[in-house]
């Protein structure tokens, strides 16, 4: 449903006359005139009010009884009183009822000085009890989670944590037991709370009844100190705030931030945060000596990576890790130009695209932002898992679907969480997106063979045909959210027809034409993927999408020159491919064969400890200074919340000495000069600062300068007969996926270790019956000789064909069994263990 139109009205709360959109509960008018109103159950992102609590009774003119803030809407003309002895008698007796049970532990209660019920009871309660019978008592403290400890003494009965597992994630494990005086809160099952967002809940409670396992009895309100930045995790860019004592951070909370995250926070976002504080931690510099890595002085450490990139003599290539920062990227960028004298450079782990077929999917006016998924007439999910991939944007669809009548579509390989929300769910065979945009574009334009390309995606025909249908006549407010994936076929051309296709499409629905609320939302496999995008962190493409002189090697290249010794030297930034890229055998033998790796990494995973030459320690996320950019266009600044380890430098500083060791000339003293430097070198980022940004960023393309951002050409489209997704011989195609908690910062976060994924191959009930597999069973997986052990997941939506595999899991990943030709989907057989 379109935005609606908000006219503004006059009311009066305790004399005050206020202004207030119409339809904005009493509740949060009152604020807009200075007056609080007390809420315990009331929490707008929660979705409807319910009026549990009764604690924000006030009076109305006109009304006979006391009526709840939270759930009236204002009116024009309305006469509000919350201060009369009627109401302070009600809000008095609420606090006191509140009360009989509550345990009033406040010293050791880690709420204790930031707690709501504490606020409340001094400003509206009696100030004395005359309870003096004996309180109830339950059990306490039970594990709700691993993550989470529920004190059910100090429970209020807000149903705060219930409607957000109900309402909000909908994961739907929490209930109210029992009745009455013996009413708790727990899962369904009695199983425990394990959920992608469940660390919300601690921080919607309005006491000290939810509180974290990892926290608990750390610190308290006065001997701590918050600090907002930014969560680089994923995609997402959660704003966040660090909870930092003693140079040391011990919690993470969700910063507001509507145009971003809503209020919310992934538990890898809140939790990860533990990696930082680890022994595994890469905490100083590392040289290679007799075949081992040791610890290394700076100046040692420097020489020896400028001596491996000047002895290459130019024959060097870089790969830039989806997180690095725009300072970051951007100084590589430099070291590579300017003075090792080589385009051989890359963040993308595949797939190759144009100047101007990639600034046609970029432009300003193709661009949906996240707020648009809640007023769209209808959405597309192509090609990506929020939950897996941004996971808060699927708490933004959900929200969408459920409080505005948003028609959603999902259109994936894998099924997907957000199927059962879905008008339509459809499935193509994995590797086939290109087909199936094709398809669909077809369908959308009532042109083309949807029949023959429908099959050759190994998608049915009458569902292709429907979506298409549904996007057309829903409205004009369509937005795609669509994952970089669909670009990342090995074959460079099937990579741009896919984006062709997918614009051509767009076209069709008129989402190209710059209307607010429809467009293009990518959601990328890199969080700053947008932002190394934009810098020209491209082998083929310059800053702001210009076009280079000179085109390097991409990404599977440069592998392949280093696995034949045409790449010499190798410089890793944040990233290491041989865990997280798709050509995992490739990558193995590109490192291997170069004479020399540079690296920068937190912890040595497989790739760095087996290979690099040099490391040098990465900041972590609350020890990081930059910008990043959000894949809708947002640059939001990385604020360092603590100090970094005695042997850490920033990133960009060694960037910097990397580029003086070898010649260059170094031109910013700090990271605020970077930026300066990027505002200078990106059109549209002219004259951006780390002050105009702010704490809550800004979107360039709302800048004047976003009139400097280039024309697209997305180039002539056509159809090469893609590869068809039957099955030869009983083999099946193989699909990969990547789980939220499939991170190094996870699996070296002691409060997150019981969520690291195991693998599973998820395959459809038919297939498995064919193969004699049962759910649950062990399974092995192989493909050229190449075997991968996995338990059987079966699942009905799963298309035929196809079994699906997790990605960076080291030599039990699926990439460890994806094809290395560029043209051929990987095709495996599946068998019992």
């Amino acid at each position: 449903m379109p935005r609606p139109e908000i006219d503004q009205i006059t009311f009066t709360v305790d004399g005050r006359e206020v202004e207030a959109p119409a339809g904005t509960m009493l509740a949060d008018a009152a604020k807009l005139g200075d007056v609080d109103i007390p809420v315990f159950c009331y929490e707008p992102k929660l979705g409807a009010p319910v009026g549990a609590c009764r604690m924000c009774l006030v009076e109305i003119e006109g009304i006979p009884k006391l009526q709840t803030a939270c759930s009236t809407p204002v009116r024009d003309g309305m006469v509000v009183d919350t201060q009369n002895p009627r109401v302070k008698a009600a809000q008095e007796s609420v606090v006191e009822f509140l009360l009989l049970n509550h345990p009033l532990d406040c010293p050791v209660c880690d709420k204790g000085g930031e707690c709501p019920l504490q606020d409340i009871s001094f400003g509206w309660g009696r100030g004395e009890s005359r309870f003096v019978e004996p309180k109830r008592h339950f059990q306490k403290p039970v594990e709700l989670s691993p993550l989470i400890a529920i004190d059910r003494e100090r429970c209020i009965l807000c149903y705060r944590c219930v409607r957000f597992s109900q309402e909000v994630s909908e994961d739907y494990q929490l209930v109210l037991h029992e009745r009455g005086a013996d009413t708790f809160v727990g899962t369904f099952d009695g199983h425990p709370y394990v959920a992608p967002f469940s660390g919300n809940i601690m921080e919607l409670c309005p006491v000290g009844a939810l509180t974290s396992q990892a926290y608990r009895f750390r610190a308290r309100p006065w001997d701590i100190e918050q600090s907002g930045s930014v969560c680089t995790l994923c995609p997402g860019q959660c704003n966040v705030s660090y909870t930092v004592r003693d140079d040391r951070v011990v919690r993470v909370l969700n910063r507001q931030n509507d145009d971003v995250d809503d209020g919310w926070l992934c538990d890898r976002g809140r939790f990860a945060y533990q990696s930082t504080y680890v022994d595994e931690r890469v905490q100083g510099p590392m040289v290679r000596q007799d075949g081992r890595l040791v610890p290394a002085t700076w100046d040692r450490a420097l020489s020896t990576a400028a001596g491996i990139l000047d002895a290459a003599d130019g024959r060097v290539g870089a790969i830039a890790g989806g997180s690095a920062s725009n300072e970051d990227g951007w100084l590589l960028r430099r070291l590579m130009t300017e003075v090792v004298g080589s385009r051989d450079f890359d963040h993308r782990p595949a797939g190759v695209l144009s100047a101007g077929l990639q600034a046609a999917l970029d432009a300003p006016e193709a661009q949906a932002t996240v707020a648009d998924l809640e007023w769209a007439h209808a959405v597309l999910v192509l090609d990506t898992e929020p939950v897996d991939d941004m996971p808060v944007l699927d708490l933004r669809l959900r929200k969408g679907v459920r409080r505005n009548g948003v028609r959603l579509a999902v259109a994936t390989s894998r099924p997907s969480a957000l199927d059962p929300n879905a008008e339509l769910a459809v499935r193509f065979a994995p590797g086939a997106g290109e087909a199936f945009v094709c398809a669909l574009d077809a369908a959308i334009g009532g042109v083309g063979d949807v029949a023959g390309l429908a099959a050759a995606a190994g998608a049915d025909r009458e569902a292709v045909e429907a979506l298409g249908r549904m996007l057309r006549e829903a409205g004009e407010d369509v937005v795609v959210v669509w994952g970089e994936r669909l670009t990342h076929a090995a074959d460079p051309e099937a990579s741009a027809n896919a984006a062709r296709a997918l614009l051509k499409a767009s076209g069709r629905l008129g989402l190209l034409d710059g209307r607010r609320g429809a467009g293009l939302l990518q959601v990328p496999t890199g969080s700053n993927a947008r932002g190394l995008r934009e810098l020209g962190v491209l082998p083929n493409v310059g800053p702001g999408y210009s076009e280079p002189a000179q085109v390097g090697r991409s990404s599977r290249e440069i592998a392949a020159a280093a696995a034949a010794g045409e790449v010499v030297a190798l410089h890793l930034l944040h990233v290491d491919p041989v865990a997280s890229f798709p050509d995992r055998a490739l990558w193995k033998a590109g490192l291997a064969g170069a004479a020399g790796v540079v690296a920068h990494a937190s912890f040595l995973t497989e790739g760095v400890l087996e290979h690099a030459d040099v490391v040098f320690p990465s900041e972590a996320g609350a020890e990081k200074e930059g910008t990043v950019t959000h894949p809708d266009g947002r640059l939001q600044r990385l604020r360092p919340a603590v100090g970094k380890p005695e042997g850490t430098l920033p990133t960009w500083q060694v960037l910097s000495h990397l580029i003086t060791a070898l010649g260059g000339r170094a031109t910013a003293l700090t990271s605020m000069m970077v930026t300066s430097e990027i505002a200078e070198a990106v059109p549209f980022y002219a004259g951006i600062t780390h002050d105009e940004i702010g704490g809550f960023g800004v979107r360039w393309q709302e800048r004047e300068a976003s009139d400097a951002f280039p024309a697209g050409d997305s180039g002539p489209f056509s159809l090469t007969a893609p590869v068809a997704a039957a099955s030869p011989n009983g083999a099946l195609r193989l699909g990969s996926f990547r789980s939220v908690w499939s991170s190094p910062e996870v699996a070296h976060a002691p409060a997150l270790k019981f969520l690291a994924p195991k693998q599973r191959a998820e395959l459809n009930p038919d297939d498995a019956a064919d193969r004699g597999i049962r759910h649950g069973q062990r399974v092995t997986v192989t493909a050229d000789g190449t075997s991968v052990s996995a338990t059987a997941h079966l699942r009905s939506a799963s298309p035929r064909g196809s079994v699906f595999l997790e990605t960076g899991l080291g030599d039990q990943s699926a990439t460890a069994l994806q094809s290395t030709e560029a043209t051929v989907p990987s095709m495996v057989t599946v068998e019992t263990a």
